[in-house]
């Protein structure tokens, strides 16, 4: 019975996580389309370290926010 239990909340954390992942990412594909400059462009061909601080700081934020809404 433990056994059974423990697999359902295995299960439960790998399904969560892979919806957080993809809500994640899709939020990153809007943000990036409302932003007038290519982001990834300007992180990576132009190395721009203001930009990568606000999108560090963004996924960061989404992520807590996924978190708690998961658990609740």
């Amino acid at each position: 019975m433990s056994d059974v239990l423990q697999l359902k909340y295995i299960v439960a954390s790998i399904v969560y996580s892979v919806i957080g992942i993809i809500i994640l990412l899709v939020s990153f594909w809007i943000i990036e389309k409302l932003t007038p400059e290519n982001t990834w462009k300007e992180l990576v061909q132009n190395k721009n370290m203001a930009i990568a601080v606000v999108f560090a700081a963004y996924i960061i934020a989404i992520a807590i926010i996924i978190s708690s809404a998961i658990h609740g």
